[in-house]
């Protein structure tokens, strides 16, 4: 599709039909990230992905801003008559979801948020650091899948996979989907913008899951939930890809699709 800014993003129709669910991935993800869940998930409704700007099949083409890609969001629902869907974001993608649920109440009918928080302002810029670290430290390309997987999977196995689902073949072997420049910009402005005042402007219902080993600052998850007036579930033995547990985290999801009915 083309966003309103004239930018090519992929999308992808995960099956069902009914009430349409979108989802969005987390920072150097991709739809596809979702395979397993996603096809769970179509006895709700009409499930969506979409790679978002620089990730995936979608063209790199900034702003990058959280605004601009909650757009990209609204975009695909108008465009596919897909509204009001309820929007499932991990990380990055829960952010974009809470944006739109504020820019475009229209739009969605309730919210799923997998361990975001809407304000890093007070790190100091150290997710970023370490994130240009350890990028820095595992050097492209990779000779085959699973040495992606071996350089992405310590101390969570599932992280590796996921990686692994975000390269692509060239000549000389394996390179990551997204250029790490375009989502340390991504993860910058998360550290210097607080979006507490979206909370505010979401009407709809809204379910916060968070990891056992959250990226979360400690409590801000809670707090968000109490702002929200929301359900808030923090799921044991899980790490910042809560949806790895896919029973732990459709047992909490499920539930909430059939509320929002």
């Amino acid at each position: 599709m083309r966003t309103s800014d004239g930018t090519y993003l992929a999308v992808v129709e995960f099956g069902g039909g009914g009430p349409p669910v979108l989802l969005l991935h987390g920072l150097m993800g991709r739809a596809t990230t979702w395979w397993s869940v996603a096809r769970r998930l179509t006895d709700h409704g009409r499930v969506l992905g979409l790679d978002a700007r620089g990730h995936g099949r979608s063209q790199a083409a900034g702003p990058w801003t959280t605004d601009r890609m909650a757009d990209d969001a609204a975009d695909l629902l108008e465009q596919a008559g897909a509204g009001p869907a309820v929007v499932i974001g991990h990380s990055m993608g829960g952010l974009h979801a809470l944006a739109l649920a504020a820019r475009r109440p229209d739009l969605v009918r309730g919210v799923v948020v997998e361990d975001m928080a809407v304000d890093l302002t007070g790190l100091a810029g150290r997710p970023v650091a370490d994130m240009a670290a350890w990028f820095g430290a595992v050097p492209q390309p990779f000779a085959c899948r699973e040495a992606v997987r071996e350089a992405f999977g310590y101390p969570r196995r599932e992280l590796g996979d996921y990686m692994a689902e975000c390269v692509e073949e060239r000549a000389d072997g394996l390179h990551l989907l997204t250029r790490v420049r375009d989502a340390l910009e991504i993860a910058t402005g998360w550290t210097r913008e607080a979006r507490w005042a979206d909370l505010d402007a979401v009407g709809c219902p809204v379910l916060l899951v968070e990891a056992e080993e959250s990226v979360a600052p400690a409590g801000q998850m809670a707090a968000m939930a109490e702002r929200l007036g929301a359900e808030h579930h923090v799921l044991p033995g899980t790490g910042h890809l809560v949806h790895a547990d896919e029973k732990a985290f459709l047992g909490v999801v499920e539930p909430f699709l059939t509320r929002c009915r």
